[in-house]
């Protein structure tokens, strides 16, 4: 397992530790509790340098990547981000990524454990391109703020006022004597913010942030935290909710794909299916009151096989256990019952995100 960089001061904090994608995590504090409020009420910090990150450099830069994503890349400004999926000729996905354009590279922000794979996938279509792949993770790292405070700590670590950042918008800062990489994150929370930061200059970043955010109530957030956070809000991660079988549009990933941009690979497939106008099956949320059940477990509704669990957490906002998973489109209709595994238990199919 590949530890944090900032272990040592994560585990004076009193941290627990987990993994994933072979990665280390915090896995939280001891008071998850006050981790998911301070993210919601206040500002809370999350160690994101698990993540993995891939640079790409050369003048074909843009149109090779733009022929490899479901996304637009080409005509994307310099300074901003864009989510993308890969897939293959088939249409099933490889991985997500975020990408961000800047001068004179490309970055693509991938979950742990999936930055062989992408470069593989990558490298396999890289031919008489100008274009070159660079693992990057142990260059760069990401730190996020989450919470209605986050720009006024911004403000204080920056020593000038903050103005917020939209989703995917970028600009760069000086923070602790470093140049660092500001990127609007909105998708799990609203005021979101990720700093991309050198990775020989993570620990002075985190204290500068920390340190700027005790008059604004800030918590160091755990990875059990987000991810309640994220099922919440209703977004999918790859190696949890979407895996190499998974189609983008079963996922809800429409925001990842655009139509007007011309051949890439797998294309057709996604095509097809969106003229066809219906997946077979679709990621939906589910009410699942006090049942404990973990993901992978069966959704049936009378003797049919209609789905499955991905991500189950206890939800604050909707007062009971909740779950995101695949269900078959004949029962996707919010208020539709569906039965757990062989039963007795009953859950409800929910609109998404989750609202109390």
């Amino acid at each position: 397992m590949e530890p944090l960089s900032l272990h040592f001061l994560h585990e004076k904090a009193g941290a627990r530790f987990g993994a994933v994608g072979g990665r280390e995590t915090v896995a939280g504090y001891g008071d998850s509790e006050g981790e998911y409020r301070a993210a919601k009420a206040s500002v809370a910090l999350h160690d994101a340098s698990y993540r993995e990150t891939l640079r790409i450099t050369g003048e074909d830069r843009a149109s090779y990547l733009h022929g490899m994503v479901t996304q637009e890349v080409n005509n994307l400004p310099v300074g901003t981000a864009t989510y993308a999926a890969m897939v293959t000729v088939k249409g099933a996905m490889v991985a997500d990524a975020r990408i961000l354009k800047r001068e004179s590279d490309l970055l693509l922000d991938l979950e742990p454990g999936t930055g062989a794979k992408v470069r593989e996938f990558l490298d396999k279509y890289l031919i008489s391109e100008d274009a070159e792949l660079h693992e990057a993770t142990g260059e760069l790292a990401l730190l996020r703020l989450l919470g209605p405070r986050t720009a006024d700590v911004l403000s204080a670590a920056l020593g000038s006022p903050h103005a917020p950042l939209s989703h995917h918008t970028a600009r760069t800062a000086t923070l602790a004597g470093q140049e660092v990489w500001l990127l609007g994150n909105t998708a799990i929370e609203p005021h979101g913010v990720d700093v991309w930061v050198p990775r020989a200059s993570l620990e002075d970043v985190w204290r500068a942030l920390s340190e700027a955010g005790t008059a604004h109530g800030l918590k160091p957030l755990g990875f059990e935290a987000l991810e309640l956070l994220r099922v919440e809000a209703g977004v999918p991660r790859y190696g949890q909710d979407m895996v190499d079988t998974t189609i983008p549009l079963e996922a809800n990933l429409a925001n990842a794909i655009s139509y007007n941009k011309g051949c890439y690979i797998g294309q057709e497939v996604i095509a097809r299916a969106t003229f066809r106008g219906h997946m077979n099956r679709k990621l939906t949320g589910l009410l699942l009151g006090d049942a404990d059940v973990a993901p992978g477990t069966e959704l049936r509704r009378g003797e049919k096989k209609v789905g499955w669990l991905t991500s189950v957490v206890q939800s604050p906002v909707a007062g009971q256990r909740v779950a995101l998973g695949y269900v078959h489109r004949d029962s996707l209709e919010p208020g539709t019952e569906l039965t757990l595994a062989a039963g007795p238990a009953t859950v409800k199919v929910a609109s998404l995100p989750f609202s109390a």
